[in-house]
């Protein structure tokens, strides 16, 4: 007996999460729910795939912080999940074959990215133009692979503002276009959303709007609105990491200024549109650069702090503290990584041996004096000189006479960076990335853990850790540090220095620092920063009405000590199943991405890493298949029924 009735799913949010999440999808379909009609409805006033990020209508300046090689939205042979492995091509893999005519790329292409695509090489660093391409041709091969599997895709180029339960357990999707949407089960998968300016940020507004200046809070790059910066005007920029990067660019390369070679690297042309830009944060500094060296050595075994590590520390501890219990052995695990592949692969640079250096980070602590003592008598060169707390803080104790000496030390500790991170004979920091990029991995088998004290999950676990790994590993590519300094040279731009203060007084913004005396006065200022994510502050009505609703709840965390939020939507760990403000799963709707409780690292990841939201994606298209087969028998029993 056919069933005319299909199963129907709503994807809130089809950028790369939710087209990652219709691959998977696609892969379980034959085998959980076969025979079931399905039928997705992705909903993103966005393009779908690229979403509002990664769409392709942005500026061609933009790029990606990660390499081309570094890029798959597509499973391997690494990773650890229940359903079937779909391989598939990584960036550069996509590009190779765009270009030998086994793949298309979207009509919206242009000239700018034909000649982006034919030059790309895998330690370019593609534009967002050119992964929204990528991302544009994954949800094609996505749909078409669900296609196959027998579902039926409806796209809705609107936003949700908001699911509601039928009194039958379906739910029902109101678009901002008016129309309904009645479905069986419903997938949030909205990426980074946008925030209302918090407390502080709106006292900053009503000030800019009381004494006619220009005040920009928090937001993504891309979507910022920069026209009221005037050309030659003075700018505060709070915030050294990606987005006051990509904000720099915009305000300079984007107003027509050329970068070109000069006899000290790069010298800057400008067009005379740009404004002057002071840029100060809490270090002072700008993120450290992608690094382009390759390790000699072999990647030595974790010892100090490994997935297995991480699961006896859980399991022996009966709380757990990040700085505590989990920072030493990460902070050893660093030093470990990075010293092996000096002392192994660099035995010119050291004055012992491996075997009679090891035991001293394996013996004391990674701040210890004794081990500062060890690497000093040990490592000739200072910049072969490890050492966390001022890798973390390098201008902490640095008082400058000017603001003209603060250049003097930014540029120093700029062009320091980068030999770090480029000259073949400082690889020991790629050794010093790996081991950091695996503790990431290793840290969130235990993420999930109910021992964490609630003052860890709240301040140390989420920005926290996170902002710790993105200052050491997750930052812009070397260029975009010589076009800093090139800036910095001609006067466009300067470094206000480390603990950056802001006030808005006396009809104006004044800024100062820890690191010189002195104030900076301007009638603009922009705070560079990426918009937190906190359910109370969204902007996003889908979300905004699920919390309202009591159809789901903000994570609060609590103990004998300390009660806070981490702002993010509460989901069960085990499926991602929104938890409704009565505790209890919702047993129709799921949530994926940033703004959930889940571990979350990127949309999309570097192949042959296991990565997280892959799994993800896995472990919930086979929950919701679960439903859909449930679903199905239940429709396949009332028709019989009915006969």
């Amino acid at each position: 007996m056919s069933v005319d009735r299909a199963v129907s799913i709503a994807v809130v949010g089809a950028g790369p999460r939710g087209v990652g999440f219709l691959e998977r999808l696609a892969a379980n379909l034959p085998y959980l729910a076969s025979g079931a009609r399905v039928v997705v409805h992705l909903i993103d006033p966005h393009p779908i795939g690229a979403g509002r990020i990664w769409r392709f209508a942005q500026s061609p300046l933009l790029k990606l912080n990660s390499m081309a090689a570094d890029v798959t939205m597509f499973t391997d042979a690494s990773s650890t999940i229940d359903g079937p492995v779909a391989h598939g091509p990584s960036l550069i893999e996509w590009v190779e074959a765009v270009r030998s005519g086994e793949f298309s790329i979207a009509e919206t292409a242009d000239e700018l990215l034909a000649a982006e695509i034919a030059g790309l090489t895998a330690q370019s660093f593609p534009t967002r133009r050119l992964q929204s391409a990528y991302l544009d041709w994954f949800t094609r091969h996505a749909i078409a692979e669900f296609a196959s599997a027998g579902g039926e895709i409806v796209v809705h180029e609107s936003s949700a503002n908001q699911v509601d339960d039928l009194a039958d357990g379906g739910q029902r999707v109101v678009l901002d276009n008016g129309e309904r949407i009645d479905v069986d089960l419903v997938l949030y998968a909205l990426g980074h959303a946008g925030t209302v300016p918090e407390p502080d940020h709106a006292d900053l507004v009503a000030f800019a709007a009381k004494n006619s200046l220009f005040y920009l809070p928090p937001a993504y790059t891309a979507d910022a609105d920069t026209n009221g910066i005037a050309a030659g005007e003075k700018v505060i920029v709070r915030g050294l990491g990606l987005a006051a990067v990509d904000l720099v660019v915009l305000l300079t390369e984007g107003r027509g200024g050329r970068f070109v070679p000069g006899p000290d690297g790069l010298d800057y042309q400008a067009s005379g549109h740009e404004p002057q830009l002071f840029l100060g944060s809490r270090r002072g500094i700008p993120y450290h650069s992608k690094i382009s060296s390759t390790l000699i050595a072999p990647r030595p075994p974790q010892r100090f702090f490994s997935a297995a590590i991480a699961q006896e520390l859980e399991r022996s501890l009966s709380t757990l503290e990040f700085r505590r219990d989990v920072w030493p052995l990460i902070a050893s695990e660093m030093l470990w990584g990075y010293c092996f592949e000096l002392f192994t692969g660099h035995p010119e640079r050291v004055r012992t041996s491996w075997k009679n250096f090891a035991p001293f980070i394996e013996r004391y602590r990674h701040n210890s004096s004794k081990l500062r003592a060890a690497i000093a008598a040990a490592v000739p060169d200072r910049l072969d000189r490890l050492d966390l707390d001022v890798l973390d803080r390098p201008l902490a104790g640095i008082r400058c006479a000017s603001l003209d000496e603060v250049q003097d030390v930014v540029r120093s500790y700029i062009r320091d960076d980068l030999t770090q991170r480029s000259a073949p004979e400082h690889s020991a920091t790629l050794g010093l990335f790996t081991s950091l990029l695996y503790a990431l991995f290793d840290l969130g088998t235990i993420i999930d853990s109910p021992k964490w004290t609630a003052r860890s999950r709240v301040e140390e676990l989420g920005s926290g850790w996170l902002g710790y790994f993105s200052f050491i590993a997750s930052g812009p590519p070397a260029h975009r540090l010589e076009e800093l300094l090139a800036l910095s040279r001609s006067g466009i731009v300067t470094f206000l220095g480390a603990d950056t203060r802001v006030r808005a007084v006396n009809g104006a913004f004044e800024a100062s620092s820890a690191s010189a005396p002195g104030l900076v006065v301007a009638h603009a200022l922009v705070d560079a920063r990426l918009p937190r994510t906190r359910l109370s502050t969204t902007d996003n009505a889908a979300l905004r009405s699920l919390v309202d609703s009591g159809a789901g709840v903000e994570q609060v965390v609590s103990d004998a000590e300390y009660t806070g939020s981490t702002g993010l939507l509460l989901v069960a760990p085990e499926d991602s199943r929104v938890i409704r403000a009565d505790g209890t799963p919702h047993p129709r709707r799921f949530a994926i991405g940033p703004f959930t409780s889940a571990p979350f690292v990127g949309a999309f990841a570097r192949p042959g890493t296991n990565a997280v939201s892959f799994r993800e994606n896995d472990r919930v298209s086979r929950a919701v298949l679960a439903e859909v087969a449930r679903k199905s028998s239940s429709l396949v029993d009332l028709v019989e029924t009915r006969t």
